[in-house]
């Protein structure tokens, strides 16, 4: 009989994950209204409540290009509060091993997160980034692939110094929005070089909704065979062609135990345009809609994970709850179908039973529980002959 036990087939499958969440920062970082500070401050809260231990709280870059985080500073101040640690305690959650991060794509911002960590508010994390492909690095950071991993390499040895630890991001892993088609040994490559010059672990991103589950898993595989760390690695999938969730069980089929999403599938570039004014952002969008270009939404996927059978960490109904709440926030229906369709019901919805069946059964002479004929055999034989091949 052939095999069907999953972990014996996909050997490397963790029973076991860590799903960040990052709503505050990639999520409303594509939002073309400003997102209250107190809003940002609830939800990154009330994600910890409901089990998350990694969550990115903000980007520390220039507010011209991203004013959605001019509140970065107040946003940061209120995670390290004695008010929110206090609360942390009173729900049996160990502060200490909650980690905040922040994005800085430039020195600037590295330097801006060094001094906060000094007043006591800074993140424990932060995060620079390389594409592969030069065109889209230099859309993202104005520098040469050549300059930035030089910036990078001086970066790690302050945030050492400072106790910040550094995730390299690795971009356009399986495609472009500029110039298409990428290689995945370039990827690798790249993870390589940031693990070379001090990174602390790796986000693998698929910016633009790219992936394929096959070449996810070959991707993942390549990876790990490499670099067979799994707390080193993290996927960041976005979600543009309604398959992520498909490349998220490759990327589990890989030996890959960190992912992370957005409540209602929120995210994408930075936003152009905030309330009444364009803005810098990082230009033109990349797609012709641009409300579809988020990650995989957090409330979908902890059900897929819980479903599975991995353990995870969240209160799944505490995540499904912030989902609906986000829908108010944003003002528009986003993009999760869990929020709506929930979990599957193991104890079935006893509210649709119709009424009769007992009494049919008697009438019929059935045994409870019959489900076939009773002349018929306990267990169904195929004939020689079957299916297409018998007609």
């Amino acid at each position: 009989m052939m095999e069907c036990d999953y972990w014996k087939i996909f050997p490397r499958m963790p029973k076991k994950v860590m799903i960040g969440d990052i709503t505050i920062r990639d999520g409303f970082q594509h939002e073309e209204k400003f997102i209250s500070t107190a809003a940002k401050i609830f939800y990154g809260e009330e994600i910890i409540m409901a089990g998350c231990k990694e969550i990115e709280a903000t980007n520390l870059g220039s507010a011209a290009t991203t004013p959605q985080f001019r509140d970065s500073d107040e946003v940061l101040a209120h995670f390290r509060s004695d008010l929110f640690k206090k609360r942390c305690a009173q729900r049996n959650i160990n502060y200490d091993e909650l980690v905040f991060s922040a994005v800085t794509i430039r020195e600037t911002a590295v330097d801006r997160a060094i001094e906060l960590k000094k007043r006591g508010i800074g993140p424990d994390r932060v995060l620079m980034m390389v594409s592969t492909d030069p065109e889209h690095h230099f859309a993202n950071s104005g520098t040469t692939l050549s300059q930035y991993w030089r910036e990078a390499e001086r970066c790690i040895k302050k945030c050492r110094d400072a106790g910040i630890k550094m995730c390299g991001v690795v971009s356009t892993i399986w495609g472009s929005p500029i110039s298409g088609a990428t290689k995945l040994e370039d990827a690798v490559e790249f993870t390589k070089r940031w693990f070379a010059i001090g990174a602390h672990d790796i986000e693998h991103a698929d910016h633009d909704g790219s992936a394929s589950a096959a070449e996810v898993y070959r991707y993942f595989s390549m990876v790990m065979d490499a670099m067979p760390k799994p707390e080193a690695h993290l996927c960041h999938l976005h979600e543009t062609k309604r398959v992520a969730s498909a490349s998220v069980l490759a990327a589990l089929h890989a030996g890959i135990t960190r992912f992370e999403g957005t409540l209602g599938g929120l995210g994408g570039q930075p936003a152009n345009f905030l309330d009444d004014c364009p803005v810098r952002g990082t230009g033109e969008y990349y797609y012709k809609d641009h409300r579809y270009v988020g990650l995989i939404a957090l409330e979908d996927l902890v059900v897929m994970i819980d479903e599975l059978g991995i353990e995870h960490g969240y209160d799944v109904d505490r995540v499904l709850w912030l989902g609906n709440k986000m829908e108010k926030t944003i003002g528009r229906r986003l993009r999760s179908e869990a929020i709506y369709n929930g979990r599957t019901a193991k104890g079935g919805n006893p509210h649709f039973l119709r009424p009769g069946l007992k009494k049919l059964i008697e009438k019929a002479g059935e045994k409870p529980g019959q489900s076939v004929p009773s002349e018929w055999p306990a267990k169904a034989v195929l004939p020689e002959k079957w299916g297409p091949d018998a007609w």
